[in-house]
């Protein structure tokens, strides 16, 4: 919860611009970081679109030109100059070509690009000579560029532009990068993230002590590490890290709204793991009462008494009678007037029966005139049971002595109950449905989990926040 406060923090008032000052310095350190780890593996893209800025920034990784390579361009340069003065027949031309040819046999020989890992530069390299030569030995290839007969046939200005625009790129795309007293190549990007870092670390102290200054019950570690996030700006190892304090400033500041991420990422983990984690505790808590009934501590705690039982109570007032003189009172003055009619038909019924296995029924019905006297007699007999008895029970609930009765007449039979269900037959068969009854209901539970879907769970509880808000 601290952690939740400190990240959704934001500055206000006259501190807010030094605020946002500090998140823009700490977004371009980003990017400067971004930019180093991409440098090594992206440097062929930076010197095709920004050779200028390879040449500064080879030194801060400790790149050079490879000596070998020179070498061998420096002596193509050197050709040029000399076929341009003196023409293909001079001997110094010749003399060129030679150095040329043996440049080339320690280049496939000795492949300089190994160290900076660029062999695949080398293998352009030489299907580039064997297809403009035709030749598929890749020594008999590099002999026959570098002489006189191919130059003159195919034209030095030709051959030496073809070099220039196809070669010499791929050549230039190798290096050489020492390696420091620790074994590792030379990197001196920590002397750009250095003052960085000094900035970040006072920025730190400073917020620190206002953290504290602001909460005295914290202590100088604790104000630090509400800011736990920004020690990832201190660090000079795993600088990609710092993605995560830049991005809370940024957010912080309000320079980025981060609040639709945020929601669509906490919509996401629940949708991901609501559903099992739903499925688990239900599941445990209907394992859990059906290890209790099985064990019979559910049977034991039903059957003591609210005294000897170790249960708190909330209101002092003992539940089961409660519910039970409430049901009474429910039926007499709420349920059996609004079936009066079916209880009075009922009554009837019982009655007709009753009289009809009567003899005296039978010879009444032989009567003139008083055939239908029984069936009036029993729809009024029927008619005055039904409206005495609820006239009676409305009046007897309001008899105190009558409220004693059913209050014991409640307890003994709570008493009687439990002695019965006591019995081991009787114990045995309801921990036994009751333990099956679980099981259907744990099935059920999950099976309605993976046909309803966590994603319209989530809708519905996202379209009833809606309605909260208005």
């Amino acid at each position: 919860m601290t952690s939740n406060l400190a990240i959704n923090q934001s500055p206000v008032g006259r501190f807010l611009w030094l605020s946002r000052l500090m998140a823009m310095i700490a977004l371009i350190n980003l990017i400067l970081v971004f930019f180093d780890l991409s440098y090594i593996p992206w440097r062929d893209v930076y010197l095709q679109y920004t050779p200028q800025l390879t040449q500064v920034y080879d030194q801060v990784k400790g790149i050079e030109p490879h000596r070998d390579i020179q070498r061998y361009l420096n002596q193509v340069n050197a050709l040029s100059a000399q076929l341009k003065e003196s023409g293909l027949e001079a001997p110094e031309v010749e003399t060129s070509l030679g150095e040329l040819r043996l440049l080339s046999k320690r280049l496939i020989e000795e492949n300089p690009f190994a160290l900076a890992n660029k062999s695949g530069q080398l293998e352009k390299i030489k299907n580039i000579i064997r297809d403009r030569t035709q030749k598929n030995s890749i020594h008999a290839a590099f002999d026959t560029f570098w002489s006189q007969p191919d130059l003159s046939q195919a034209g030095w200005q030709k051959e030496l532009d073809f070099f220039n625009t196809e070669v010499k790129p791929l050549m230039e795309t190798n290096y050489y990068r020492g390696l420091g007293i620790n074994g590792k190549f030379i990197d001196n990007f920590w002397q750009l993230d250095l003052p960085f870092v000094i900035l970040f670390a006072l920025d730190f102290l400073v917020r620190a002590i206002a953290i504290n200054r602001q909460n005295p019950a914290l202590n100088f570690l604790e104000a630090m590490l509400r800011r736990w996030y920004d020690i990832f700006l201190l660090f000079p190892f795993g600088r990609w890290l710092r993605v995560l304090p830049v991005t809370l400033r940024l957010n912080q500041t309000d320079l980025i709204n981060l609040e639709p991420i945020r929601k669509q990422i906490n919509r996401d983990f629940v949708a991901n793991f609501a559903a099992e984690i739903t499925e688990i505790v239900g599941v445990e808590i209907v394992n859990q009462m059906q290890e209790a009934i099985g064990r019979g501590d559910a049977m034991r705690w039903l059957f003591q008494s609210s005294s000897s039982r170790a249960y708190i109570t909330v209101n002092n007032t003992d539940e089961l009678q409660a519910i039970a003189s409430r049901l009474i009172y429910l039926s007499v003055y709420d349920v059996l007037p609004k079936i009066q009619p079916e209880l009075q038909a009922l009554v009837y019924q019982i009655i007709s029966i009753i009289l009809k296995q009567s003899p005296v029924y039978q010879q009444v019905q032989n009567l003139p005139g008083l055939k239908q006297l029984p069936h009036q007699l029993s729809e009024n007999l029927a008619k005055a049971l039904s409206q005495t008895s609820q006239n009676t029970l409305e009046t007897a609930l309001q008899d105190p002595e009558v409220t004693a009765l059913t209050a014991r007449l409640v307890k003994n039979f709570q008493t009687a109950l439990e002695l019965e269900l006591q019995k081991p037959e009787n114990t045995q068969e309801i921990q036994s449905l009751l333990v099956d009854m679980l099981e259907e209901i744990k099935i059920n539970y999950v099976k309605r989990i993976e046909e309803k879907g966590v994603e319209e769970i989530l809708e519905e509880s996202s379209q009833l926040r809606q309605i909260a808000r208005r």
